[in-house]
């Protein structure tokens, strides 16, 4: 979760009414929810929105599994069905280890770091009535404010913020990502990830292959052209031009992404973090209007987006967090 994700260079945010920055763990009985997890409507959206691209993938796996059947191997059925439920590996704890480490470059929490996070988390998980041993707490090696929800049980930190946070202040992150995980959105993002993979990597050969086009005899390249037009133009008949949708995806998915951050930043605030979400969203702004100073005052060029930049990007700017996250405090007086 990138704290902030500001284009603009909003106005000073106003200031926050008081409130104890001390995190007292909950004493008595904690109840756990019968129901913890869900999928809400940007979940369910973004699984959507990546069912073409699944579907492109099976095909591309279907016609690789028969090939390897026509050459002596395994029938083609048992490789796809094969593919096709490896998806669970995506709730295999032991497999969810190496993801953590291999692919988002996480690692164990310290001694020290663990008694911070364990204090924290507990008192997390009591307010959502979530079982805390069900998610696996670890650490990313960054300087800055952030973390991150992945797979079914990971939740990620990064070390500044559980050194320097004060306890709510850390508390209101590590629910935004417990809100991810209980409404869906990590398992749904890892999940299409995977399926949609062999479709991507089959779009980016035929894009090598494109660009080499022009080092083909000029017969072999119009013959090339003709039939990749004819499958493109087959298909789109065939589906009502929803083969086309690929195209138009990565704006719709950004666009559900940004949503799902809200519904985080909401699920944070019903826990009663709102202030302290707040106060981090404010002070990691606070941290980057200062580096942007500096870096002007060092005539280096600044980062300028454009729209189709900010079309793509996965997180609402500050104004939008900040105003649905105060709107919850004034409703909830």
């Amino acid at each position: 979760m990138p704290i902030s994700s500001e284009h603009d260079d909003p106005a000073e945010p106003e200031p926050l009414p008081p409130h104890d920055e001390n995190l007292p763990l909950r004493p008595g009985r904690i109840v756990i929810a019968a129901r913890q997890r869900g999928a809400d409507r940007a979940a369910l959206g973004h699984l959507a929105l990546y069912l073409p691209h699944a579907c492109a993938s099976l095909t591309v796996v279907c016609g690789a599994a028969y090939l390897v059947q026509l050459l002596g191997g395994p029938p083609w059925w048992l490789l796809c069905g094969t593919w096709v439920l490896s998806g669970g590996l995506a709730f295999h704890q032991p497999f969810e280890r190496i993801l953590a480490r291999r692919l988002f470059g996480l690692r164990h929490p310290t001694p020290d770091e663990d008694r911070i996070l364990r204090h924290v988390w507990r008192e997390v998980t009591a307010r959502a009535g979530v079982n805390s041993a069900v998610y696996h707490l670890w650490v990313e090696d960054s300087d800055g404010v952030n973390a991150m929800a992945a797979a079914g049980h990971i939740i990620g930190v990064t070390r500044h913020s559980v050194r320097h946070l004060p306890a709510a202040q850390l508390a209101a992150v590590l629910a935004h990502e417990l809100g991810h995980h209980a409404r869906g959105h990590s398992w749904t993002s890892l999940l299409t990830f995977w399926y949609a993979l062999p479709g991507r990597l089959t779009w980016r050969l035929l894009r090598t292959l494109a660009s080499r086009v022009d080092r083909l005899p000029v017969g072999a390249a119009a013959v090339l052209i003709g039939l990749v037009g004819a499958i493109t133009i087959a298909l789109a008949k065939a589906t009502y031009g929803l083969i086309l949708l690929p195209f138009i995806t990565p704006y719709l998915a950004a666009a559900v992404s940004r949503r799902a951050e809200l519904r985080a930043d909401e699920h944070a605030a019903r826990l009663g973090f709102a202030h302290h979400l707040i106060t981090v969203l404010c002070k990691e702004h606070e941290r980057e209007e200062a580096a942007r100073a500096h870096a002007a005052a060092l005539d280096l060029p600044a980062e300028d987006e454009g729209f189709v930049a900010r079309l793509l990007d996965s997180h609402p700017d500050l104004h939008t967090r900040l105003h649905h996250l105060r709107a919850h405090v004034q409703r909830g007086r």
